[in-house]
């Protein structure tokens, strides 16, 4: 029945971040938990973190840097240690006001009921975009 545990634990994590309660999904993790989320060009808050120090910084940025519109779990799966969650979110990158959305999917590893991993899988391009992490191509002159 690890799995049931388990997946109490990362719908606990998701209902604290919901009520804005950052110290309470902190609290959710092991001290050195491994935390991944994909790396976007020029946006210091993307990629791998280790420790909880980290990933708080990294909760910081993220309301410093864009807004979130809405944050949807919508399924949860579970065997052995791990928890796949699937869910939608969509969110405003602060800097150029620009709105970006994509689905998700969050992999957790939970070891002694709490949270030892997580990594993010997501349309990180839409993210590029919104933040213009590249120069955009210029509009084609009209024929």
């Amino acid at each position: 029945m690890h799995e049931q545990r388990n997946t109490a634990l990362v719908q606990d994590a998701y209902a604290a971040y919901a009520r804005g309660d950052v110290e309470h999904v902190l609290a959710c993790m092991w001290p050195r938990v491994e935390w991944e989320i994909p790396a976007v060009p020029a946006l210091d808050f993307t990629g791998k973190r280790h420790g909880c120090g980290e990933v708080a910084e990294y909760f910081r940025q993220v309301v410093e840097k864009q807004v979130l519109r809405a944050f949807t779990p919508r399924e949860f799966i579970a065997q052995g240690d791990k928890v796949v969650v699937l869910g939608h979110g969509a969110w405003t990158a602060r800097e150029t006001g620009r709105d970006f959305e994509s689905d998700w999917v969050h992999v957790f590893t939970v070891k002694d009921g709490r949270i030892a991993a997580f990594r993010e899988f997501m349309d990180a391009h839409v993210a590029v975009e919104a933040f213009q992490c590249y120069p955009l191509a210029a509009d084609p002159a009209p024929h």
